[in-house]
């Protein structure tokens, strides 16, 4: 596999474990499971029959636990390492053929802060459903985050480099609102003497 195409891959799932966090670990599995991908050296076990049990199981939870109010803010919490963790395994267990430490840190500095950063926007936006509107939205925010991981997930496989190009824009939106956020607090916590 072309190492750009691979990097787009791990790029991609990476991203959509942002949105949920095994979703693309399943769509890894099955995509494995079925030949359409080979893992990588050390990652066999992603393409196993117990992975597969294991991560239906995960994933069915974790996309049923955010239709539970309360739980999905608690989620959130819990999912923001999970989805770092995910990003890095689905990047780096997308690279072949490279050195371990650099697989690894691509894996970590690429997949995970993707991964992290589009979870830590998708939990900013439900603390903000759920202070405007009580938590009644977070339902509308649950099914399309389902949607993006699963669509994602599956056109990740399919179209590795345009996904991932969506994906770079994405934490660019992400990395610029999150900027404006920080810059618009130190503004309101530091006022300027005229």
């Amino acid at each position: 596999m072309n190492y750009l195409v691979a990097g787009g891959l791990g790029l991609a799932l990476a991203a959509c474990s942002g949105f949920r966090v095994f979703v693309p670990l399943l769509a890894a599995n099955l995509a494995y499971l079925t030949g359409f991908m080979a893992p990588s050296q050390g990652f066999e076990w992603l393409g196993t029959w117990p992975a597969f049990g294991v991560l239906a199981t995960a994933t069915l939870a974790e996309m049923l636990a955010y239709y539970v109010p309360v739980v999905d803010n608690l989620l959130d919490t819990i999912t923001t390492p999970a989805s770092f963790i995910a990003g890095t395994l689905l990047m780096t267990s997308a690279l072949p053929h490279l050195d371990p430490v650099v697989r690894w840190g691509l894996g970590i500095l690429v997949g995970g802060g993707t991964a992290g950063l589009v979870q830590s926007g998708t939990a900013l936006l439900r603390a903000g459903s759920t202070a405007t509107t009580g938590g009644l939205a977070n339902p509308v925010l649950a099914t399309v985050e389902n949607l993006l991981a699963i669509v994602g997930s599956v056109l990740g496989l399919l179209l590795p480099l345009v996904m991932a190009g969506l994906a770079v824009l994405l934490v660019l939106y992400l990395g610029r609102r999150v900027g404006r956020v920080v810059l618009r607090r130190r503004t309101t916590a530091d006022p300027i003497d005229s």
